[in-house]
Order: C-alpha cells, then structure tokens, then sequence
C-alpha cells in the first residue's frame, strides 16, 4: 500500500484511535504504523482487530489493540490510561469510533437514542479528557473528532446519528478553546461517502453509486485512505496553526 507524505513529527508518537479496527479505523492505524507512530487502538470486534495487530508487528510497527465497549465510560478511560502506560504519553487522539445504523423514526426509544449517543459522541468527550494530561504534560497534542456530513445534506432515516454527527463540531470548537491554551489542537474531519466494505455490502447498489457520481464534484469512489491521509496532517505539526475547524472530506459532495 502508498502511505503517502512522511511527516517526522509523527515518528514515535504515541497516538490512539477508537474504533480502529476495520474501515476507515484500520486504514488511520496503517497510516500511523507506517509513519513510525505507537499506535494503539480500541474496538469490539476481536478477529479483524487482532489481524490488524498481527499484520502490522509483522511489518515492525509498534502496535497494541484492546477489546473496549466505548459506551462504557469508565472503562474507555481506563483503557486509553492502560495504553498510554504501555506505549507513552497520548500526543494525538483520533475519535473515530461510530455506528451509522438505520433508524426509522416511529421506532426510535429513549433507550436506543441514549445508546446511539454513546456510540457517536458521547466517548468523544470522554476520550479526549482521557488523554488531556498527557498532553499537557507534552505541551502539545492533536484531538481529531470525525463527523460527518450526513447531517449537512439532510440525511433521512438516521435521526440519532445525524444529530450526535452534527454535536461533533459544537464538541470540536468547545475543546479547542478549552485545551488551547495548553498548545492542544481539536479539529473534526467530516467524512462524505467512504467506501469502507461494510458500505458496499449494506447500501452501495447500482442507483446510489450514479447518484453519487452526479453529486461528487471528483468522479471517483472515495477510499478510507482518503480520510487516513487527512488525518495525518491534522496530526502533524504541519498543522500546527490549524485548530478550532471543521474539514469535509467528500470528493465536493457538500
């Protein structure tokens, strides 16, 4: 695989990535593993997670996964605490983890709102109070939330997703004027259509791929990569003036 730019800022920083082990989340971790970063990631699904770990330490890279339910507050910051013992002090935070499942409205339950929540923004908050006294110890860090642009083109069907998506930038600028005194960086990427496989499997059919392909500006299909290397900058000190904003990554969807 091309990773792309080296950035030597990144070279045995410490970072962590929720939801990091399939998708967009496993394409973030190679990214990093590759730009000599420790990476360590957390996520519920096991077997793809430790394929991830065995690939990349077979490659040399310095890579930890832990099994975390990221609706478990308490837990998810113990975890992210465990792994800034074993690999360092947390320099970057990428707050991947999501679930855009389908809803239909009239089914909606306070319960499942609750849980949607947790899932998509709740642990966001969460993660990044985790890691803040690393980087304050550090005098720098780089917190990136993913969002999404769901909500910017009135996505139906979705209602909690498209919601907590849109509190990402509210929680993004919030954090950055909160940590930005202590020389920490909060940006948010918003994803467009990525075409991760669980996206092909579940809703990539031959009518959505021609709307999509009307409504991109670049006719291709946007790849986790895409956002991975996007990510990276916003890691990076190359991006070290940047802080407080939202960046759409969707091929000129929005």
């Amino acid at each position: 695989m091309q990773y792309g730019a080296i950035y030597p800022s990144l070279k045995d920083k410490t970072v962590i990535v929720t939801g990091g082990g399939s998708g967009i989340g496993a394409s973030i971790v190679e990214h990093f593993a590759a730009q000599g970063s420790k990476v360590g990631f957390v996520d519920i699904a096991d077997e793809p997670s430790n394929a991830l770990v065995d690939t990349l330490r077979g490659e040399g890279a310095k890579v930890a996964y832990r099994h975390c339910d990221i609706t478990d507050t308490s837990k998810l910051q113990a975890t992210v605490r465990e792994l800034s013992d074993e690999l360092g002090p947390v320099g970057v935070l990428v707050n991947n983890a999501a679930h855009d499942q389908r809803h239909k409205f009239e089914d909606v339950t306070p319960e499942y709102w609750d849980e949607r929540i947790g899932v998509n923004i709740k642990h966001q908050f969460f993660a990044a109070q985790a890691v803040a006294d690393d980087m304050k110890k550090l005098g720098n860090g780089s917190i990136i939330n993913m969002g999404s642009t769901s909500w910017m083109i009135g996505q139906g069907g979705m209602a909690c997703y498209t919601a907590a998506k849109s509190a990402v930038l509210g929680l993004t600028r919030s954090l950055a004027r909160d940590l930005g005194e202590h020389n920490i960086r909060v940006n948010s990427i918003a994803p467009g259509w990525i075409m991760t496989q669980r996206q092909i499997d579940l809703w990539l059919t031959d009518e959505a791929e021609k709307e999509l392909m009307q409504r991109q500006c670049l006719k291709r299909r946007l790849e986790p990569a895409d956002i991975a290397r996007t990510v990276l900058f916003f890691a990076s000190d190359e991006a070290g003036a940047c802080t407080n904003q939202s960046y759409i990554v969707d091929g000129g969807w929005v």
